[in-house]
């Protein structure tokens, strides 16, 4: 039977598979760009003279361009290598600075070794003014070096400990002034910047230098325990904590000195002048005080338990915050002096000049107040008798 017409063939089954369609190879890029070779000279001159002309333009302008090329390349390359130069010497002169500041610190360093032992040395000299001039020539090098100024101060503070009259030269013998030499380093020290917070105290314990003279003295927490300072001129100094436990100040000028905090026990402030000092938490316990000048002092805080201040001077002086117990006060000048609210029992006030002071409040139980002054002070004799009967010869009323 014959197939219907139109319908397909059938397929031979011996026949070879159709083969599918495969994607052309890539084109070579290489060998798509044409191949340009040189015109020769033949070709040259066969061309209008408009061309020749055109081309040797062309090929001016290429030559042109590979001169720009080349010289951008070694303006580059110069450019590299001189960056190159300048970070070479930027470092060599970075390492060479270095090098030389180092070499000057040590160089530095040793010329004050140098100077230090030499200095140590003219220290030891039996010539006085070999002496003096090595004190001056430490307090160039503590200028000059930091790192050695506390073991300057020290070395100092130790020459004058060994140098000042022994123990066994009696007071009579002292001599008036301090000698050259210790002076000077009494003066290089009063001088000197202030110590670091963490350094010990400066060590001056039984210094025997009467007469010595440091206005204004940096002296700050200073030990000048059992020293011997009669007469010594301080005026303005700062002595604030300072230790001058049993010390001899008699007849010392302490004026407007800060002694704020200082240990005053047990010393000899006889008729030594505090007038205007700062004696704030001060302690003057046991203290000899007699005809000490204490005039405008601030004594707030301050510790005058069983000190002697007969015959002394505190005019104008707020008492008010000190302690007072047991302090013997007779034939003291209290004139205008604010003891107002004070306890003063049992306290000798005999004989005192307590005109105008202000005394409202204060405790007079048992007090001493035979020969007293107190005429100004707004207390009548009947009030002070209902507290005290030691009030033979006392004067009271208005000031004349």
């Amino acid at each position: 039977m014959s197939d219907a017409p139109g319908s397909p063939a059938p397929a031979d089954e011996h026949a070879a598979p159709a083969l599918e369609p495969q994607p052309a190879p890539a084109a070579d890029p290489a060998a798509a760009v044409p191949r340009v070779t040189a015109p020769t000279r033949a070709e040259l001159d066969a061309l209008p003279a408009d061309r020749r002309l055109e081309l040797m333009d062309l090929e001016r302008q290429e030559a042109d361009r590979r001169d720009q090329r080349r010289h951008r390349r070694l303006h580059t390359w110069i450019l590299g290598a001189g960056v190159a130069a300048t970070v070479g010497t930027l470092l060599v002169t970075a390492l060479t600075l270095r090098s030389g500041q180092d070499q000057l610190t040590l160089t530095r360093e040793g010329q004050v070794t140098d100077r230090y032992t030499k200095a140590v040395e003219q220290l030891g000299s039996d010539k006085r003014e070999v002496r003096t001039a090595a004190v001056y020539a430490l307090e160039r090098i503590a200028k000059d070096s930091e790192p050695d100024r506390q073991s300057i101060r020290d070395l100092l503070a130790a020459f004058i400990r060994e140098r000042d009259p022994a123990a066994t030269v009696k007071t009579k013998d002292l001599p008036d002034e301090p000698t050259t030499d210790i002076a000077a380093a009494l003066t290089v020290l009063a001088r000197r910047p202030p110590d670091p917070a963490t350094a010990p105290a400066l060590d001056l314990h039984a210094a025997r230098i009467p007469h010595t003279t440091l206005p204004s003295a940096y002296l700050i927490g200073a030990n000048l325990r059992d020293a011997y300072l009669r007469s010594a001129f301080l005026d303005g100094a700062d002595l604030h904590s300072a230790d001058l436990s049993n010390a001899d100040l008699s007849g010392a000028y302490l004026s407007d000195t800060d002694l704020h905090g200082a240990n005053l026990d047990g010393a000899n402030l006889r008729d030594a002048y505090l007038d205007g000092a700062d004696l704030r938490d001060a302690d003057l316990s046991d203290t000899d005080l007699r005809g000490a000048f204490l005039d405008g002092a601030d004594l707030d805080g301050t510790d005058l338990s069983d000190t002697d201040l007969s015959d002394a001077y505190l005019s104008n002086t707020d008492l008010r915050g000190a302690f007072l117990s047991d302090t013997a006060l007779s034939n003291t000048d209290l004139r205008g002096a604010d003891l107002r609210n004070m306890d003063l029992s049992n306290t000798d006030l005999s004989g005192a000049d307590l005109s105008g002071a202000a005394l409202s409040g204060a405790a007079l139980s048992n007090t001493d107040l035979r020969g007293a002054d107190l005429r100004g002070t707004g207390l009548s004799e009947q009030e002070v008798r209902a507290m005290t009967d030691k009030v033979d010869g006392a004067r009271f009323g208005p000031v004349e």
